[in-house]
């Protein structure tokens, strides 16, 4: 029989499932997002565990969370230093879990539905080792709904492997491929590429993305371009190659200029006039060189972020099982 990630034998008492979820600033939706997973937690046929992963919130956030899983052993706490990041937050999360079987990632502002555990869960159980959720619809402007559909199907052109269109962080991940997740040297920096990078027996299940429950999206549009560079330049060769093909392509524009000018001068006996031409070449060759320039230092600054082996995060605070906060 094939072996896959949720094969493992339930103990009395094990965590099945843990839910790992990143929070920023969301004091205005917490309420309404601890009663739907409580709901939840209770009725499933599985063990539940839910981490909150506090991304350095400067509102109420903590607080509120805090009381939530002093009150709730089965809701668990992790608090960043600062703010590090929405992906550094799953990471976090990812390394904390404690389920024998799968982990769930969701964001806290349910757009993606805590209630669709139980569908993962089942889909899970056919043997795959990841169920991601794909966007049939979003309830958000057309600027972002047009971001989204132009990156993912630009991303697939120039990418070395495939990712699913229309998706996001939202997925069931078995145990065994978090743990080759959590064994990457790597910062993580855009989880569904690493997860699609893995391999292992994969499905999309589609859903309706609701609209935000409250407050404001945390993710401005400059977070989504360097989101988007990250994909691009972590799991794409293209960019780097791309600069050897407009090198090729301007010696050639260069060759076919001088040719022209010395069959201008020497077969028609004419001098072009006036610096135009030059103006034009040397802005072109110009703008070449500092895109290529740009596109190098994306890869060096990367390598340098890496080699510097900074961690990709501090934790502040734990909270586990009702123990009190301790200083990490």
């Amino acid at each position: 029989m094939e072996q896959t990630g949720f094969e493992h034998p339930d103990r009395e008492g094990d965590i099945q499932i843990s839910i790992v979820i990143p929070v920023y600033n969301e004091e205005k939706v917490i309420p309404q997002l601890f009663a739907r997973l409580v709901k939840c937690m209770d009725t499933a046929e599985f063990r539940i565990e839910c981490i909150f992963v506090d991304d350095g919130s400067t509102d109420s956030t903590a607080p509120q969370l805090i009381s939530i899983c002093m009150t709730d052993a089965r809701f668990q706490y992790i608090s960043f230093s600062r703010n590090f990041g929405h992906q550094p937050a799953i990471a976090a999360g990812l390394r904390h879990a404690r389920a024998s079987e799968a982990i769930f990632i969701i964001d806290a502002d349910l757009q993606d539905p805590p209630e669709m555990l139980p569908v993962f869960y089942k889909k899970a159980k056919e043997g795959f080792d990841v169920v991601y959720g794909i966007r049939r619809s979003r309830k958000e402007s057309w600027i972002k709904r047009s971001f989204y559909y132009l990156f993912y199907r630009l991303i697939n052109r120039i990418a070395t492997l495939r990712f699913p269109v229309d998706t996001g962080d939202f997925s069931l991940i078995s145990k065994r491929a978090v743990d080759v997740i959590n064994s990457f040297s790597e910062d993580i920096v855009f989880v569904r590429g690493i997860r699609s990078w893995i391999g292992f027996r994969q499905v999309g299940i589609e859903y309706d993305r609701a609209p935000r429950a409250n407050g404001s999206a945390k993710y401005s549009f400059s977070r989504l371009i360097r989101l988007a560079m990250n994909g691009f330049y972590n799991f794409s060769e293209i960019p780097i190659r791309l600069i050897s093909c407009l090198g090729i392509l301007s010696i050639t524009i260069s060759m076919v200029y001088l040719i022209a000018t010395l069959v201008s001068k020497y077969v028609f006996h004419t001098v072009p006039q006036g610096f135009t031409a030059i103006l034009f070449t040397v802005i072109l060759f110009g703008g070449v060189q500092l895109l290529s320039i740009g596109v190098i230092g994306e890869y060096i600054i990367r390598t340098f972020f890496q080699v510097k082996k900074r961690p990709p995060f501090i934790i502040d605070k734990k909270i586990f099982d009702k123990a009190t906060a301790d200083e990490s």
